[in-house]
């Protein structure tokens, strides 16, 4: 017997004839944390060819059109 709750709800009461073992999963953390120090990045701005970077001053990794694979030579300040 499978059942599918697609709602969050606080309980849900099973009623069987015969006695069975009922296994109840729920959604957390999928895989490991972008970050083991818990810093987190804003994407929101990313382009493509986006280069991420730590931004200092903000405390967050960054993604957005401030370093692309375009604008990464030789010399550059980066």
């Amino acid at each position: 017997m499978t059942v599918n709750v697609t709602e969050n709800k606080h309980v849900i009461n099973i009623t069987e004839t015969h006695p069975s073992v009922i296994s109840v999963q729920t959604q957390g953390i999928q895989g490991a944390s972008f970050s083991s120090t818990n810093v987190s990045m804003d994407d929101s701005q990313k382009v493509d060819g986006s280069v991420a970077y730590f931004d200092a001053v903000a405390g967050i990794w960054k993604a957005n059109s401030t370093r692309t694979v375009l604008n990464l030579v030789d010399g550059a300040n980066f």
